[in-house]
């Protein structure tokens, strides 16, 4: 055992009056030392049901012969932070995560690892690190939120964000906004649209790292709580076979990701962290392979903000392993990857049927033949830049019209609400990128905004930051290289002509190349806005958005 570098031996007798100090018998300690990751917290709803999954976690451990100790990896509610200076410190929660959580699995030897995540940074962070770490782990979400009920309708907290611009443009008044205040997040949980969570928790099922019902078990259902024993005893079958993370989440199994990723519609904040999770695994993928991967995957689930249907919705219907088999029938996966079951892919989703055609579209009867999500380039993005495709509406897949140019978020959301931005305007937010926030905000407040004015089927947004999941229309972002670097996106100007075509995956500034030489030999770079503390350590390192916005070392 690891833990026997900390257990046993006359040299580690005062490590082990420690472990007496916790009140550990003999017994405890000659077994297998299992670290809990807990990302309980009283801040942030996904997180505030966490204890109790904890306490299954720690009896299915018991039960199968280990020690469990819970220690606490930290978790940021993008809601609370969202739309002011609290967001820049979201993305960047998700190395502070990966990086707690290897020293604190190392420091104390822990033989296996139970990860407990469930919002947007918490679930690729501690992915991150189990694939660094790299010993026997299983992980198990604190679960999504049901879904919220306006005047009889379902909803989430997308249509909340989307009701404050509606009140905005005076299409909603204040006792309406009240309404959906107190009745679109109900429970705890991850909440209840494909958001970030929800996606990545979905694809830690796909990538074998979770049970099955890992990403779509509401919080609230007592089934999560024997989902969680359940792991808890996985984790120690995996140690007896020493199955590790690596052993998992191969090349192939990212692809499986991937795939799974454009069938289900996931947020396209999925394609910053699953090349840096892979990253960690010694596995490089990037931006432009998805393409490939959605022209041939069709888009079986509109899930909101795409579509009217959540996840508690989505679990009824068999949940991601009924996706993977329908998506299976194609041929269209890698069947043959190992998974935290011990078994594999195939054998997991064989006897997984759809049992709601409505929310998983059968195979021959998709959404759309292509996938959910979208990466175009062009002038304005060299490398690359993401769009959610399936929560674009029809007549916004090609859009033409001018740019209206901000330096900044703000500035973007006051013009939106002034009455500013009109039909056919492209919204251009620049220098919120990974170095440039620093910290690459979601846009939701933007966007929100915009569909709550009655302009989601008439305006884009591009931006060098990123979209909530809960964002929908022709919201394009993660554009690289980013304005703080000197990308094209820099050199825009207000009236510039943008030019946008999702299907043929372009975006480009109607402008001849000469005129963006002449600029870029103008163009200054900003004074970095932050030059303090954590956030200006990470400006220093993080790379672009079509890496991941991994951290890298300068040589």
């Amino acid at each position: 055992m690891k833990s026997d570098n900390v257990k046993k031996g006359m040299q580690q007798a005062p490590h082990r009056s420690l472990f007496n100090a916790l009140g550990l018998t003999k017994e405890e300690m000659d077994r297998p030392l299992v670290g809990i990751v807990s990302s309980y917290n009283e801040i942030v709803p996904g997180h505030m049901n966490i204890d109790k999954i904890v306490e299954a976690v720690k009896l299915g451990v018991a039960m199968a012969g280990g020690t469990p100790r819970m220690f606490p990896a930290i978790a940021v509610c993008d809601g609370i932070a969202m739309g002011h200076v609290g967001m820049k410190y979201s993305l960047v929660t998700r190395d502070l995560i990966a990086d707690s959580t290897e020293c604190m699995a190392i420091a104390h030897q822990f033989d296996a690892l139970v990860m407990i995540p469930n919002c947007d940074k918490n679930v690729p962070g501690l992915l991150m690190a189990a694939a660094r770490l790299n010993i026997p782990t299983v992980f198990v979400s604190g679960g999504p939120m049901l879904a919220g009920h306006v005047k009889g309708c379902k909803t989430s907290l997308s249509s909340m964000f989307e009701a404050v611009g509606s009140y905005a443009a005076g299409k909603m008044s204040e006792e309406d906004v009240l309404d959906f205040e107190e009745h679109a997040c109900p429970t705890c949980g991850s909440c209840s649209g494909m958001y970030t969570a929800n996606s990545m928790n979905c694809l830690t099922e796909v990538l074998g790292m979770g049970l099955k019902g890992n990403g779509t078990i509401p919080a609230v259902y007592s089934d999560r709580i024997r989902l969680a024993k359940m792991a808890g005893m996985k984790v120690m079958e995996m140690y007896e076979k020493n199955i590790r993370p690596r052993d998992i989440m191969t090349k192939d199994a990212f692809m499986n990701a991937l795939t799974v990723d454009m069938a289900l519609g996931c947020s396209t904040n999925s394609m910053l962290h699953l090349p840096a999770i892979a990253h960690e695994a010694g596995v490089e993928i990037n931006p432009d392979i998805a393409n490939a991967i959605s022209a041939k995957t069709p888009n079986l689930c509109h899930l909101a903000p795409a579509g009217h249907t959540y996840i508690e919705e989505l679990n009824e219907a068999g949940g991601v392993y009924a996706v993977m088999n329908e998506l299976n029938k194609k041929n269209l996966l890698n069947t043959d990857c190992m998974t935290v079951t011990g078994k594999t892919v195939g054998e997991n989703i064989k006897d997984c049927i759809n049992k709601n055609p409505e929310v998983i579209r059968p195979i021959d009867n998709p959404y759309s033949v292509t996938g959910g999500i979208a990466v175009l380039k062009g002038n304005i993005a060299p490398d690359t830049c993401v769009v959610k495709r399936s929560a674009v509406v029809p007549e916004m897949m090609v859009h033409e019209g001018p740019a209206r140019v901000f330096d900044c978020e703000e500035d973007a959301i006051a013009a939106i609400k002034g009455g500013k931005i009109v039909e056919g305007d492209v919204v251009v937010i620049r220098y919120e990128g990974p170095k440039g926030g620093p910290g690459m905000r979601e846009m939701l407040n933007p966007t929100s905004a915009i569909a709550g004015m009655g302009l989601g089927s008439t305006v884009a947004l591009i931006t060098d930051g990123r979209f909530s999941g809960a964002s929908r229309g022709a919201s394009i972002g993660h554009v690289s290289p980013e304005a703080a670097v000197g990308g094209p996106i820099a050199l825009i100007e207000e009236g510039d002509i943008i030019k946008i075509d999702i299907p043929a995956n372009t975006i480009n500034v109607d402008l001849p190349d000469e005129v963006l030489e002449e600029r870029r030999k103008k163009w200054q770079p900003r004074e970095p806005r932050v030059t303090t503390g954590y956030l200006s350590r990470y400006a220093e390192m993080v790379t672009s958005a079509n890496r991941g916005a991994i951290l890298e070392i300068k040589k």
